[in-house]
């Protein structure tokens, strides 16, 4: 092993999830699967299986790091962070949005303490349990969309009744079966992608995640205004114990997940809500929310990792190319102990980064025309799509970003449109 190539992927992939966490629209998987795509050119310049694997793993972890910032900035989160830009913009409207960054990264470095902790017992214990658990894998994938259905409010407006909430939920349902059925024809009829520039094995995922998650996102920002008021202080005032407790609900719940198939960090973050209770009337619930929800994406991309190795399947994007680049699903120990010592050290560069640019990105934002920089990345974005997937790529990005920009619209969860995964699951289970 060429340990100098080693930590130059590491910083690579340090570089890449800076770069993926602040700019909008830009997803971790969708470097993973540039990566895995141009994997047989990269082995033959003489970089490693591990030190490519590494890149990913560095760059998948450090995003959930860095990817609180836009969100809570610009108003322009993902799936896994949605849940927080409610109690994110609060704080920065008070003039403390450096602190809900500084919170996040707490969360997001405690999960990596916690997953640490809690990976030989929930290894030892899947390990043995997974059989039975695929083997009613459906029902318990259904009893999740059912929950995460069910547990949608919609939009809070004071002295609105209870059976409102009937309205949301059904505008829930119909965008878990919307994204649903484009999942459904996407892998039916993903054989038809003919990409101009082929380079390893197309995967139908990309052109999916990007409509529906990264450029129905962009185009939403564009119609935006940006308005970020002054800011008064980056302080930490929520309590030890809320901290940790956050920190433990949050990584605890992306943990779990992590074994689950087509349930992401935006499903978990649900979970975790249960857990954490916003309560507007306590200004602490949102900070302690806010650590929640880092700690579940992080904990999930760790356990994404260790699933991969204990069962040999994998549970997201960057996963699936990490399997690709190895030469097949199971990891053997050598290497997920390395990548696990990766993940530890890129974890505190991560922390340091996301401290240090959440103390200065108003400086940045305030020099840069925003909506030129979603029309950039945007133009970006669906070229990166037709050159790895063709034209049927294209057209299932485009029939993404509509079903995506429904979530905002109707007020409901962006996690619903993961029904782009599971709904073809629940098909392929029952």
């Amino acid at each position: 092993m060429n340990l100098s190539l080693l930590i130059f992927s590491i910083v690579a992939g340090f570089l890449l999830g800076v770069v993926s966490g602040l700019i909008p629209g830009i997803h971790t998987n969708t470097f993973a699967f540039i990566l895995a795509a141009f994997a047989p050119w990269l082995l033959e310049l003489g970089l490693s299986p591990l030190c490519i694997a590494a890149t990913i793993v560095s760059a998948s972890l450090t995003h959930t790091f860095i990817n609180i910032i836009p969100s809570v900035f610009l108003g322009a989160p993902e799936a896994d962070t949605s849940l927080a830009v409610l109690p994110g913009h609060r704080l920065l409207l008070d003039g403390f949005g450096a602190e809900a960054v500084r919170l996040s990264a707490l969360g997001s470095a405690g999960a990596v303490l916690v997953s640490l902790v809690l990976m030989l017992p929930l290894s030892a214990s899947f390990a043995v349990m997974y059989p039975l658990l695929d083997r009613y894998m459906g029902w318990i994938l259904l009893g999740v969309v059912l929950v995460l259905i069910y547990t949608e409010k919609g939009e809070v407006i004071e002295g609105q009744g209870s059976l409102v909430r009937l309205k949301y939920r059904a505008f829930a349902a119909m965008l878990f079966l919307m994204s649903g059925l484009l999942g459904l024809m996407a892998f039916e009829s993903q054989t038809m992608m003919d990409p101009v520039i082929t380079i390893g094995e197309p995967s139908i995922l990309m052109p999916l995640f990007s409509g529906l998650f990264g450029a129905s996102m962009l185009v939403i920002s564009m119609m935006t205004d940006t308005m970020i008021p002054a800011q008064v202080s980056s302080r930490l005032v929520l309590s030890r114990r809320r901290i940790l407790r956050g920190t433990i609900i949050g990584s605890t719940a992306g943990a779990f997940v992590a074994w689950l198939p087509g349930i992401t960090a935006a499903v978990a973050t649900v979970l975790a809500r249960l857990g954490v209770k916003e309560d507007y009337a306590d200004e602490d619930s949102g900070r302690e929310f806010i650590v929640s929800i880092s700690g579940v994406n992080t904990a999930n991309a760790i356990f994404g990792l260790i699933a991969l190795y204990v069962i040999g399947k994998t549970r997201s994007g960057a996963m699936v190319a990490v399997a690709d680049i190895m030469g097949g699903a199971h990891l053997d120990l050598d290497t997920l102990g390395l990548l696990l010592i990766i993940i530890v050290g890129v974890s505190i560069a991560a922390y340091f980064a996301t401290i240090f640019l959440g103390d200065r990105i108003l400086t940045i934002v305030t020099r840069i025309n925003y909506r030129r920089l979603c029309m950039v990345i945007l133009t970006g974005l669906t070229g990166m799509v037709f050159l790895f997937s063709g034209w049927f790529g294209l057209v299932v990005f485009g029939m993404g970003v509509p079903i995506g920009m429904l979530a905002p619209y109707l007020k409901v969860r962006r996690s619903h449109a993961m029904g782009v995964l599971l709904l073809p699951l629940l098909a392929f289970y029952f």
